[in-house]
């Protein structure tokens, strides 16, 4: 085997470690005929492993309310009843009678179950087929004698490496930041979720490996090189020394971009840039406060969402929110709603479909569902008493689903002042611009929102017809892409043509080369991960805009994306002599 596994850098970041290899899918499973004489020992032998799978469960959701919660580990009392289920009981006996191994039998079942729960109308029945799924792979585990690989088995201290195929919500809720020390992953992209929630912990972590799990035994010692996106697998000594010694110079270099964390990021042409953190989960509001941010310019919401067996009720989303806007004591802190789907699914998935990215979710699914929605409106309404909030919509494609935002605002203040609830009356309403039609239809909006968000995320996936997590296309994703470019200028030019905020919270401005091009293309606010807060703020104050939009503008005029990259790199290198700003290029 090849010793180096080559992925894409997903989170920066070197670490050593044993790996914690989980297979986690749906094992085959063999066609067995049994004797009449053996029904009722297969049948006992079903229960036992069912008995069993509970009893892992039980243990499962103890461990994971204890270090994430008793919410997000409610996940688990889900799959804990459907094993309770006296039908699964009946149909897998029933088939154990008609002389099908309990294996068999069982396996039989959960896949009717799986794909009646998929094809169902109903999105409560949709979202349990993840649920199914674990509950498969744990019970056929058991039957079949195959080992057991939850991360909670992972001790803390262990410093392990986890790798899998991908991070389903049932197991990133189970994720101990004390007992893991990076992630890889066989699926993904730089801008899948599993990617984003890596950056959010502070793991190291490279995706899009392809096939490592199957390369893997699991009895590896590994180095995982976040920042260059390969997994070297047993090292020598020599090469641990080597990547020991980059690991302490990486973590020398941050220190001293984070000293200069606190100054302004004014361009060395007297500009001032504002820059800005993602947020993803409420724990990192104080750290991400301490990183020289602005404010947040993206709080994700879905952390209340994924891995969860029931949405969260109000005073529990008011709590979160304002958790972060009094981290940020008055400083803007712009809070996405539900961007629920595509590659952001709660438990089960929600709902199960072919292309989920152009499917039913964020702003479809919240306001074709205007109870849950408004539950977080008025969550939303209720923090912004205690700062500066301004409330974000994902995947507008029309002006109809703002004024029909707007309208279920209003009645969420009418009730709110019918409980006697304080609240902000007046907060700030703004669209993530994420599609080629928001940005053609862009002008349509100026009169009813107050900001516009650019979502680089997506827009260059619906810009390029590229799916961000797909492994396959990571060398299609191109950002730099002078058809994106040209996309990002025109927001700009119709937001500063109406005098309307506009920034960037996509992944892509966390990026040197792409926070460069950014700003040649007028951006002015940056919304980043916070710990490419101090870095972004470096690039800022060593160049110039008028330098930046004579880059912008050679990289618009590029024929490929490739060659706008080359146009930016040569700039930059020119503006610092120092190729280590590079380290997190886009391509």
């Amino acid at each position: 085997m090849d010793r180096a596994i080559v992925g894409t850098s997903a989170s920066p970041g070197i670490v050593l470690g044993p790996v914690h290899l989980l297979r986690w899918e749906v094992p085959d499973v063999p066609h067995l005929i049994i004797p009449d004489e053996d029904v009722d020992r297969e049948i006992a032998r079903f229960q036992d492993a069912v008995a069993r799978a509970r009893e892992r469960l039980q243990s499962v959701k103890d461990r994971a309310e204890r270090h994430a919660g008793p919410e997000e580990a409610a996940i688990f009392e889900v799959q804990i009843t459907i094993l309770a289920d006296a039908e699964l009981h009946t149909r897998v006996e029933s088939y154990i009678r008609q002389n099908l191994g309990a294996e068999k039998a069982f396996d039989l079942v959960l896949l009717e179950w799986r794909q009646q729960f998929a094809k169902s109308p109903s999105p409560l029945m949709r979202v349990r087929v993840g649920d199914l799924t674990d509950v498969h792979i744990r019970v056929l585990s058991v039957l079949l004698g195959l080992p057991d690989h939850d991360p909670v088995d992972v001790p803390k201290g262990a410093n392990a490496i986890l790798v899998t195929h991908d991070l389903t919500p049932s197991l990133t809720v189970q994720l101990d930041r004390e007992a893991i020390a990076g992630i890889a992953t066989d699926s993904g992209t730089r801008t899948s979720h599993v990617a984003i929630l890596a950056r959010s912990l502070g793991l190291p972590a490279v995706v899009g490996l392809r096939d490592a799990t199957s390369r893997l035994r699991g009895d590896e010692y590994v180095v995982l090189d976040g920042s260059s996106g390969i997994l070297v697998v047993n090292p020598s000594a020599a090469e641990i020394d080597t990547f020991r010694n980059r690991a302490v110079a990486e973590a020398q270099t941050e220190a001293e971009l984070f000293k200069a964390a606190g100054q302004d990021a004014i361009t060395t042409d007297g500009v001032r840039i504002t820059v800005r953190a993602n947020v993803d989960l409420p724990d990192e509001a104080e750290q991400a406060s301490h990183s020289g941010a602005e404010g947040v310019g993206l709080m994700r919401t879905e952390f209340l969402v994924v891995g969860r067996a029931t949405m969260p009720d109000e005073e529990e989303q008011y709590r979160a929110y304002r958790r972060v806007v009094e981290a940020f004591g008055g400083r803007p802190v712009v809070i996405r709603t539900f961007d629920v789907g595509g590659d952001k699914l709660p438990v089960g998935g929600f709902p199960s479909e072919p292309n989920p990215f152009l499917g039913w979710r964020a702003i479809r699914m919240c306001l074709d569902q205007p109870e849950i929605f408004k539950v977080q409106l008025r969550a939303l309404l209720r923090a912004a008493l205690h700062g500066d909030v301004r409330i974000m919509l994902p995947l507008i494609i029309t002006v109809d689903e703002v004024r029909e935002t707007r309208r279920l605002l209003a009645e969420c203040a009418q009730e709110l002042e019918a409980r006697g609830c304080a609240f902000q009356h007046a907060v700030p309403l703004g669209i993530m611009v994420e599609t080629p039609a928001a940005v053609i239809g862009a002008d349509a909006y100026v009169d009813d929102v107050a900001f516009f968000s650019i979502g680089t995320n997506d827009l260059v996936q619906y810009t390029l017809a590229v799916d961000r997590g797909n492994a396959n296309l990571a060398g299609r994703f191109t950002p730099l892409h002078p058809s994106v470019l040209r996309l990002i200028r025109r927001t700009v030019e119709v937001g500063a043509e109406h005098d309307l905020d506009v920034s960037v919270c996509g992944e892509m401005a966390s990026q040197p080369l792409m926070a460069f091009a950014l700003i040649g293309l007028g951006l002015r606010t940056l919304s980043v991960n916070p710990r490419s807060v101090p870095l972004v703020k470096r690039i800022v104050r060593g160049l110039s805009v008028s330098f930046a939009v004579e880059a912008a503008e050679a990289a618009m005029q590029a024929r490929t994306a490739v060659e706008a990259e080359r146009q930016l790199k040569y700039r930059l290198l020119a503006a610092f002599g120092d190729a280590a700003v590079l380290r997190d290029s886009v391509l």
